[in-house]
């Protein structure tokens, strides 16, 4: 009987994810709001990329490829809807703190985020997290400029105007009184 063949990593890749994950991850995290579908979201691409990472590290920039593969296939996702596995019971946070500050600034950001549609979202995190130009942004998109423009002028206008983070922002400028 023929043992199976053991899987390693391509060189170079185990390193990258363990330099880039945890901003990969927040990146992901801030287009679905979700830490399970954050999961999600990056250990599927981050699977897909293993595939091409030989071909991905000779054109270079494996950080910008595995990143416009993180949105592209974000927005994607609507296309087919996601099936992602359910747990049977939720994870133990015994072991967590009280971060009740912190909690309550990123569910607002969540929820402000989700009131945007996937493409506005996208382009928030491109632009204003990711800090890329819109030109940058309108290429991972694959749409034009104008687009970016017009989806982070959407967004911006209801983000301004969200409750959620209205409170928030006025629980931390007391805080910081």
């Amino acid at each position: 009987m023929q043992r199976p063949r053991e899987l390693r990593p391509p060189e170079g890749f185990a390193e990258f994810v363990a330099a880039r994950s945890d901003a990969l991850l927040r990146s992901a995290w801030l287009l679905t709001g979700d830490t399970g579908r954050a999961e999600d979201l990056l250990q599927t691409v981050l699977a897909d990329v293993w595939r091409r990472w030989a071909t991905v590290t000779t054109v270079g920039h494996p950080e910008a490829y595995v990143r416009k593969a993180l949105f592209t296939t974000y927005v994607s996702w609507w296309r087919r809807r996601w099936r992602n596995e359910i747990s049977s019971q939720p994870p133990d946070k015994s072991g967590y703190g009280d971060m009740a500050g912190e909690s309550a600034d990123r569910d607002a950001v969540r929820r402000a985020l989700a009131r945007l549609s996937r493409q506005q979202r996208a382009v928030v995190v491109l632009r204003y997290v990711e800090d890329l130009t819109v030109q940058r942004t309108a290429e991972v998109l694959g749409c034009s400029h104008n687009t970016v423009k017009v989806q982070a002028f959407r967004a911006l206008r209801i983000l301004r105007t969200d409750p959620n983070l209205e409170l928030s922002a006025t629980r931390r400028s007391r805080h910081d009184a």
